[in-house]
């Protein structure tokens, strides 16, 4: 599926204004008759809900609109130009390539904006007639029109979304759930793209997105981060797979959380049911009631136990979905301006200040947070934030800044002991 695109629009110019005198019979110095130019044309993206990607521009990325035409004498106005209708599915967001600033979010049929407007056309000579001035000889030339590069950025819109590590079973859940018929094997990133499907329960339809695999470093766009979360920031509410044969899956539910809430912190907060998969594994069995009680501790109400395999549990996860979802608040209006969710690697602020001799201090607002966020009772956990560290070059800067082996580094309320 196409989510993305770059594409360049240009409107018209508007017409120029004509300069022109009357010239009728017994009448040899008629006055002014130079009418005006007519609108250059618009270039106007319009929702149409029957389009589920952006593959439409593939092959075409340049939209024109055309010239309005030139003004006539016995005041005629020139003829505008048509718009440019470009059609798009719902939920795409509309951004200025050279500013990355939000110029549309458009997600309801028939929702449209103008992109770029056309030109205004000139005024002819008649327009500027007066007592002083009654045979003028000049009119206006038509106004330029606008151009520039657009990026459209499709989000899925969808009520509820499912992330989890790769190979967790999300495409598995869908395919049971839904009408959804998603590409599914036994490794890992099988999806490389979200499906969605439409779940109903007791004449209530919800529609729900299996979101590809999140990996650490998704925030900064490691493994394709970017393209996979921005689908997740429209859903009101996250189940959230855990892989039961994976090594650590409670390390795995707080790694996905902290990348979800670095790309966005709306996102961490979203609603969450927590479900184990592969419980008809006799491995995840065994280990299920410690893996229930680490979850508890962490704050996560009536973790669940599934197969999606075996469909076990799978309809009271159903039935659980859709009440949690009925129990939801009003959703806020939409922001007139919708924020950019995308941070690039060099507006990540953080700073390292050397307090004493084997002391440092790393500030900042997100590595903070990602701080707060991880479990460091889990010997994964811990590694997976060196790798944080990493991914917002935090590690290299410590080093430039002279850390050793043993030495002691405060990040927000935590004390680290420094280790390569």
């Amino acid at each position: 599926m196409i989510d993305q695109v770059k594409i360049f629009v240009a409107s018209g110019k508007g017409g120029d204004g004509a300069v022109t005198f009357r010239r009728e019979k017994y009448i040899p110095h008629g006055g002014p008759s130079g009418g005006d130019g007519g609108k250059g044309g618009d270039v106007v993206l319009r929702v149409n809900r029957r389009l589920n990607t952006l593959g439409q521009f593939s092959n075409k990325v340049h939209f024109k609109a055309g010239h309005g035409q030139r003004g006539g004498g016995s005041t005629k106005t020139g003829r505008s130009a048509d718009d440019v209708i470009i059609d798009v599915p719902p939920g795409t967001v509309v951004r200025d390539a050279e500013t990355n600033e939000i110029l549309a979010d458009l997600v309801r049929e028939g929702d449209a904006v103008v992109i770029v407007k056309g030109g205004r056309g000139g005024r002819g000579n008649a327009r500027f007639a007066t007592s002083q001035n009654q045979a003028p000889r000049y009119a206006e030339k038509g106004e330029p029109g606008e151009e520039k590069w657009i990026i459209l950025e499709l989000r899925l819109i969808a009520d509820v979304g499912i992330v989890g590590v790769p190979n967790a079973g999300k495409s598995t859940l869908l395919s049971v759930i839904s009408n959804a018929r998603p590409k599914i094997a036994d490794y890992p990133f099988t999806t490389l793209e979200p499906n969605l499907g439409m779940v109903r329960y007791d004449d209530n339809e919800l529609v729900v997105a299996d979101i590809p695999g999140l990996v650490e470093g998704a925030h900064m766009g490691v493994g394709l981060g970017h393209a996979f979360l921005r689908h997740v920031t429209r859903t009101r509410m996250l189940i959230h797979i855990l892989n039961g044969a994976s090594e650590d899956p409670v390390a795995d539910y707080n790694q996905i959380n902290v990348e979800l809430s670095l790309y966005d912190e709306k996102l961490g907060k979203r609603p969450q049911i927590v479900v184990l998969n592969k419980i008809d594994i006799p491995e995840v069995a065994a280990k299920w009631e410690q893996i229930e009680a680490d979850l508890k501790a962490r704050g996560v109400e009536n973790p669940m136990a599934i197969s999606a395999a075996t469909q076990q549990n799978v309809m009271a996860l159903v039935q659980r979905m859709f009440q949690t979802y009925a129990e939801l608040p009003e959703e806020e209006p939409a922001p007139a301006v919708m924020p950019v969710y995308e941070l690039p690697p060099e507006e990540v602020p953080y700073t390292i200040e050397k307090l004493d001799e084997g002391e440092f201090r790393v500030s900042g607002k997100r590595i903070e947070r990602a701080a707060a966020m991880t479990y460091w009772d889990y010997e994964e956990a811990v590694v997976r934030f060196q790798k944080t560290l990493d991914f917002l070059g935090i590690t290299q800067a410590l080093r430039e800044a002279g850390v050793q082996e043993g030495d002691t580094v405060y990040i927000g309320e935590h004390e680290l002991e420094w280790s390569d």
